[in-house]
């Protein structure tokens, strides 16, 4: 990770330097923490954030890992707590919750205190022993801002660096050119491009857009940002306080502004809150279809594959009906399909020479060994489980709960204890955006989120005229608006990416960034993607901020309301001692009527979003009632599927069908409720980390398989199936519990890893055709462990398994299955053809050796374990001098919190 020889040098001027204090107590005034541990705390919270909360090695400590592996205090303490929960399946017992899940309540107790500084008068930072987690209590609202900015920069202040500058597409200038570093700046730059002016108005309009409660964001943003720069003075001047990553990369430090957090809000968001926007791909994929099998069968086909609405999928609310996006994809207003084979990319710059095959691993991500694109990777493996009181064991509502934002070094979340006027919350929240709880609890409630999916991005077709950077809208022909960043870098001790510079340049309409060209009926367009959010990153502020307050939230109708002013598109969950919630948060736009929400529309001004005000940025969007929420189902689960009845996938979503990891979950809790039992909430944890390790493919899909290919007469096929069969009956679980380094089910795991392709391009691609076939591949891409970019384990989210069993359904079974396909594929619908096409997928997938599966997987490779449970080990990002092992693979979310309430507090 870091050059021996650099790091050799360091430690001796590390360990020759006067030795750390900046950890040690700091008092001033009252030794004991303003308020008593617990004060206006209902009991009942527990959570864990790993690996730990602290995330600064200064120069003297990074010495000491170099040198003897000792890492700072809180740095992975955590880490311990997450990975051994797997070990207490089968059973766990609520007496050993605490040994995975600490204690989250309210302030710290006497006996507890490590530290206490006051960073200014009318600030007090108090952090505990146990895990080093910032309390922070604040005379007045300011004072508490203050603190939570500061307490940030002592636990994260490089990575809120590294964030800052990716969300401004500026991080090969800020960390070196290595072709990760490169490939983030596109990215962001092609979803958020914003020059210095962009930001500032966001923050200038709030008081105007949001009256006295946007004047309150803006004040509490400016204290924020104060306490930031307060500890980046003291680090200045204080060398132990000093992350050593600025030094290892002779990286001065910088002050921050309020257009830091704006820009850091913008990548948060964009990744984790957004839904749709593939409207273009759509069209090409239609196209492949029509191209395949005729107009009137290829739109049939399409819109099979589309699930928009699957009546087999599984929603997170059972019974009630929210329509939205119901009209017909192929309605013709506005609709402005492209010209088969016009379309071309319009990316910001050119491609970053080289690839991951030409390149040496130091050279492809830089700098500490840092991959910014797997900020990309991790948005939709959160979860949530809920029961109601009714179906409780202790007659009120548990809870398991929490974000999956991927694993980094330190963590990309923090955790922050805040208390003064209007705030009363403990929890999990993004560095550079932590101004409040995000996810976390209240004085009796506890909240929660997953990434929704829902549609709120749009392609709209821009008619160009005069050249290619005007276009047509209402009558006047417009330029584009050109958005350049330059970004340059040099070699530095960690990245020996050669001198270079290059511009990225982004062009704007009143719509949104131009993304692709091409043509529609033969005049030309630009394809832009217009985002609901773009121009508000930091509107949903104003939900967080009622979520912290005790004054505004205090029962499920009053957080469905906070939850309502949250402009990026998640689920939202609460419990508290009486009731469990559901609300789904976004900014949907109200589409020009009669529209089609699947493919791209023109955007010549008739068909804009309605009220559509290009000054504010603003549109009519759905009213709070139409989104979906529930209050009080017998219980609610969510791992990213879909929210309820008829409320329709987005654009980009060709995964909601009839298998969903969610319902690994869902079978579990319902099975654990039949005949009048309650829930207790170790067995719910329990179904939490039993469904973390399961194949979703063996245990929904493969007895599906296993009808429709029979009983094979050759033994080794037979062998095959029994290998399988078994392994599912043991749960398919992809987890080594005797600790010794193999899967339990090594053998099993391998099969199936090496025959799922096989099934899927037995099943469609005869039938489909090649072009059409690789075309759906590119529209609903598999679930792969290992991507061309970065180590990915497997999270059984986005792939092809329901597909695969509504068409084996429908040819085995002994009626076609709801929303059965208007026709067969596997075997082009012949019981026989279908089956031997599947046996002869097994028979390859026996030959298929680890080494082929796995051998790509240089880790393995060099530690001599080309095996799943290596390839699917959890692998760090890390944007620190300090890393941590590999942990054994576990799909949950990275913090995560068990609620168990059993009363209310008075307001």
């Amino acid at each position: 990770m870091i050059p021996r020889a650099f790091a050799i040098a360091v430690v001796a001027v590390a360990l020759g330097a006067a030795p750390a204090w900046a950890q040690l107590p700091v008092l001033g005034g009252n030794p004991q923490p303003p308020q008593p541990y617990g004060q206006n705390d209902a009991g009942g919270f527990r959570n864990v954030l790993p690996p730990g909360e602290n995330g600064l090695d200064n120069i003297t400590q990074f010495g000491q890992f170099e040198a003897t592996g000792q890492r700072p205090p809180h740095f992975d303490d955590q880490l311990k707590l997450y990975t051994d929960l797997m070990y207490a399946s089968p059973a766990l017992r609520h007496d050993q919750i605490g040994d995975y899940f600490k204690d989250a309540t309210f302030g710290v107790r006497g006996d507890d205190v490590e530290s206490i500084i006051h960073p200014r008068t009318g600030v007090t930072i108090v952090r505990d022993k146990g895990y080093g987690v910032p309390h922070v209590y604040g005379d007045t609202r300011a004072d508490v801002m203050f603190g939570t900015g500061y307490a940030a920069a002592q636990d994260r202040l490089f990575l809120m660096d590294v964030l800052r500058h990716t969300g401004r597409a500026q991080l090969s200038s800020f960390i070196g050119g290595a072709a990760a570093n490169r490939e983030m700046d596109h990215t962001q730059w092609e979803l958020a491009p914003y020059n210095e002016a962009d930001l500032q108005e966001q923050i200038d309009r709030a008081q105007e857009v949001y009256g006295q409660r946007g004047a309150q964001l803006q004040d509490d943003l400016a204290q924020y940002v104060a306490g930031i720069n307060q500890y980046i003075d003291e680090a200045q001047l204080d060398p132990t306080k000093k992350p050593a990553e600025y030094s290892l990369l002779n990286i001065p430090l910088q002050p921050w502004k309020g257009t830091d957090v704006i820009a850091t809000a913008s990548l948060i968001g964009g990744i984790f809150g957004k839904g749709g926007g593939r409207e273009l791909d759509s069209a090409q994929t239609l196209e492949a279809f029509t191209h395949r099998f005729g107009r009137r069968a290829g739109r049939r086909a399409w819109s099979d594959f589309r699930e928009k609405n699957d009546p087999e999928t599984p929603t997170t609310i059972l019974k009630k009906k929210f329509p939205y996006e119901t009209r017909s994809p192929f309605s013709k207003r506005g609709l402005a399909l492209p010209d088969r084979g016009s379309v071309t990319d319009a990316p910001v710059a050119p491609p970053v020479p080289g690839n991951a095959k030409t390149q040496t691993q130091g050279a492809k991500v830089g700098a500490l060994g840092f991959d910014p694109r797997a900020i990309l990777a991790h948005q939709h493996q959160s979860n949530a489980l809920l029961i109601s009181a009714r179906k409780s064991a202790t007659g009120h509502p548990i809870a398991v709960m929490g974000p999956q934002v991927g694993y980094f070094v330190p963590q990309i979340l923090m955790e922050e204890d805040l208390h003064g006027p209007g705030i009363d919350a403990r929890g999990a929240a993004f560095p550079g955006v932590n101004l409040y709880v995000e996810l976390g609890h209240g004085r009796d409630y506890a909240w929660s989120a997953t990434t929704a999916n829902s549609d709120n991005i749009d392609t709209f077709a821009e008619q160009l005229c005069q050249d290619d950077f005007h276009y047509l809208w209402k009558g006047q022909c417009l330029p584009m608006e050109k958005l350049e960043r330059t970004n340059s870098w040099v070699p530095n001790a960690l990245d020996s990416t050669p001198p270079g510079s290059e511009t990225l340049t982004a062009y704007r309409t009143v719509h949104g960034i131009v993304f692709a060209r091409g043509t529609v009926k033969g005049k030309k367009v630009a394809f832009v993607s217009a985002r609901s959010t773009y121009f508000h990153e930091a509107d949903s502020a104003l939900g967080f901020s009622a979520l912290n307050d005790p004054g505004q939230v205090h029962d499920a109708a009053s957080f469905q309301r906070a939850a309502g002013q949250i402009n990026f598109a998640f689920n939202w969950f609460y419990t508290d001692a009486n009731d469990i919630s559901y609300y789904q948060s976004g900014w949907y736009p109200k589409r020009a009527r009669g529209t089609s929400t699947d493919f791209p529309i023109w955007g010549t001004g008739q068909y804009d979003w309605q009220q559509f005000n290009t000054d504010l940025h603003q549109e009519a969007l759905l009213p709070f009632a139409a989104h979906p929420h529930v209050t009080n189902q017998s219980y609610i689960v969510s791992w990213n599927n879909k929210q309820a009845p008829r409320w329709a996938a987005a654009d980009d979503n060709f995964h909601y069908g009839p298998i969903f990891r969610s319902q690994l979950l869902s079978d579990k809790i319902r099975s654990n409720l039949k005949g009048g039992r309650k829930l207790k909430l170790e067995r719910l944890v329990q179904i939490m980390e039993e469904s973390a390790t399961q194949d979703l493919r063996a245990v929904k899909l493969l007895p599906v398989v296993m009808r429709a290919i029979g009983k094979p007469r050759d033994p080794k096929l037979r062998a095959g199936l029994k290998l399988l069969n078994d392994w599912r009956r043991r749960g398919s679980h992809r987890r080594d519990l005797d600790r010794d380094g193999h899967y339990d089910d090594d053998a099993a795991v391998t099969l199936m890893d090496a025959w799922w392709p096989l099934i899927r391009k037995a099943t469609f691609e005869p039938r489909m055709g090649r072009a059409l076939y690789a075309q759906m591949m590119k529209m609903l891409p598999p679930d792969m462990p290992l991507s061309a970019k970065f180590h990915e384990p497997p999270y059984y989210e986005i792939d092809w398994w329901g597909l695969v069993s509504k068409d084996l359904r429908d040819i085995f079974g002994r009626r076609p299955p709801p929303g059965h396909f208007h026709r067969k594929y596997c075997g082009r619908g012949s019981k026989r053809s279908c089956r031997i096409a599947l046996r002869l997928s097994l028979r390859q997938a026996l030959g298929v050796t680890k080494e082929q599966l796995y051998g790509g997987d240089a880790t393995c490779k060099s530690s001599g374990r080309v095996e799943a449970s290596c390839f699917d080990e959890t692998r760090s990002t890390s944007a620190s001098g300090v890393g941590i092992p590999n942990f054994p693979y576990i799909n949950r979310p990275t913090f995560q919190q068990t609620i168990e309430l059993t009363r209310r507090l008075a307001r």
